[in-house]
């Protein structure tokens, strides 16, 4: 629950509209959230801006409205969590977008913000895109599950094993793949 008032959101969905000073912010929120332990893309802490700024860079080249958007949530003036909602607008998959790299800033944890950036994703893709579903993969033993299905997800497969985070087979995970449908 947002313990203060709701966040503001902003989209971007076009590279020029990426000021260099969000690019810095985005990277930033994912360096700390990552080095927080967070299952965020870089399964491999502690990051640093020299690792994830070029990943950053590219997921701001590949906006585009009608197929990538970042949605990010603002709370009392700062990068509070973001996420980013992919979707291919071919006729066999068009009435579906993957969710990716949810992510809240670990100043804010506990705040709702995740929760509040899942529904406004869902907001976006139902009322701005038309769509009907949207899909996810998560990071098996870290309680995602959990969080999501309190939002209206439903663990749909899994990928058993696909994720190996240590040596060897000692932290081996499953990638859970989950569906929200009816939007």
């Amino acid at each position: 629950m947002l313990s203060e008032r709701r966040p503001d959101f902003v989209e971007a969905t076009d590279a020029r509209t990426v000021a260099p000073e969000l690019r810095a912010e985005l990277t930033d929120c994912w360096v700390a959230v990552t080095n927080a332990g967070g299952a965020a893309g870089f399964p491999f802490p502690p990051v640093d801006v020299a690792d994830v700024a070029p990943v950053v860079d590219r997921l701001i080249a590949g906006l585009a409205p009608e197929r990538s958007r970042l949605v990010m949530a603002r709370a009392g003036g700062a990068l509070a969590g973001w996420v980013v909602l992919n979707r291919d607008p071919g006729r066999l998959v068009g009435h579906w977008a993957t969710i990716n790299h949810l992510q809240t800033h670990p100043a804010f944890r506990g705040r709702g913000i995740g929760s509040a950036l899942v529904r406004e994703a869902r907001r976006i893709a139902r009322d701005q895109l038309g769509l009907e579903q949207l899909h996810l993969a998560a990071r098996g033993g870290e309680g995602l599950e959990r969080f999501y299905e309190r939002l209206g997800w439903r663990e749909v497969g899994r990928w058993p094993g696909a994720l190996r985070l240590g040596e060897g087979e000692g932290d081996t995970r499953d990638e859970v793949l989950m569906v929200l449908g009816l939007l």
